[in-house]
């Protein structure tokens, strides 16, 4: 495996699981040893079942790669999770019995008091709730990705709530087709439109903002006092969530003391040396008609949240305008980084 850790793939022919095989590839770190999926694909070589959307050949050897079902064993210590949610539940926790490190994009263990939610820039002293995990049994852990409009959110928010603190928080957002799968959305609902409904998106970005910028204490984490009030919406853009937001501060906060704490936001020493950490992780964009997903979201190889237009607010503090690509700061990039993180902590051995 030329000196780098094994992983695996779960629901590797997904729009997740597929852009998981691109940012692995040609990981320094990692080498993908098995892809899986579902029963109809399992047994098949993975370049004949995957319908490769990704805007790259497919990589040739992972394409000559046969599909494992998705149940341990499957080889090396970090499985990244692509599962519908509707059955990745119980397989996360097979793994995670079985010993293995699972880095999961499902919602199914987000909420679990036990399982750390990551942004490892905004909450890394969470990693350590991943060690409670051991009073299930399990020499394994599962380890979770927030929901993709939340990660990004959240990265944004992170400078100003450790600067000012949150109070109350308003958020609406215009989420590209690539968050719903593949095929997604029919085309006549989306072409020329917008849905203002996504399933239980803005419970996600209410719950799961307040648990990351939370406070890890001996009972676990306590969540971050603010109210959140989201709106959810559906537009025709491919890549790049966009949001739109007003924050309330428990003082006063100015536009200028605002940019300078994003500017001035740094990601933790041990993680702004991962492969996959963006220099810096929030970009700040002065002109007033940007952020926009077709000029600024590959920002940091698509890692980096770009914020922009920040001015007083007439009814909270202060509005903006911020933007994350979600299928890589808000999916397969951020799980790749924590996955990284376990190596970097020393949780996970470099092959010798």
């Amino acid at each position: 495996m030329s000196g780098r850790i094994p992983v695996s793939v779960l629901g590797a022919t997904g729009t997740v699981g597929q852009k998981f095989v691109r940012l692995l590839a040609d990981h320094p770190w990692f080498e993908v040893a098995a892809v899986a999926a579902s029963s109809a694909s399992a047994g098949k070589r993975y370049g004949d079942v995957v319908r490769w959307r990704e805007p790259v050949p497919i990589p040739e050897r992972i394409a000559g790669l046969t599909v494992q079902e998705s149940a341990p064993p499957l080889p090396g210590p970090i499985v990244f999770g692509a599962l519908d949610a509707e059955v990745a539940g119980p397989i996360e926790q097979a793994f995670a019995r079985a010993g293995q490190y699972v880095v999961t994009n499902t919602r199914n263990h987000r909420m679990e008091a036990d399982v750390p939610l990551l942004i490892p820039e905004a909450n890394l002293d969470h990693l350590a709730l991943m060690d409670r995990q051991r009073d299930r049994g399990w020499p394994g852990a599962i380890l979770a990705n927030p929901n993709c409009s939340t990660a990004a959110l959240v990265l944004a928010l992170a400078p100003l709530h450790q600067a000012f603190g949150i109070e109350k928080l308003f958020v609406s957002t215009m989420q590209a087709v690539s968050g719903a799968g593949y095929p997604g959305v029919a085309s006549l609902d989306i072409v020329g439109n917008v849905v203002p409904y996504i399933g239980n998106e803005e419970e996600k970005i209410e719950r799961e903002s307040r648990k990351i910028l939370g406070t890890l204490g001996p009972a676990g984490v306590t969540p971050a006092e603010f109210a959140v009030s989201a709106h959810t919406n559906r537009v025709p853009t491919i890549d790049g969530h966009l949001m739109t937001v007003s924050v309330g501060f428990r003082r006063r906060v100015t536009p200028d003391d605002a940019l300078a704490a994003l500017r001035a936001f740094p990601a933790n020493p041990r993680v702004a040396c991962l492969p996959s950490s963006p220099t810096p992780p929030v970009e700040v964009e002065t002109r007033m008609d940007r952020p926009q997903p077709r000029l600024d979201l590959e920002r940091g190889r698509g890692m980096a949240v770009t914020v922009g237009r920040v001015r007083p607010c007439p009814i909270l503090d202060l509005r903006l305008a911020l933007l994350g690509h979600n299928t890589i700061r808000g999916a397969a990039g951020q799980a790749v980084q924590i996955a990284e993180l376990l190596v970097a902590e020393g949780r996970v051995d470099r092959p010798a």
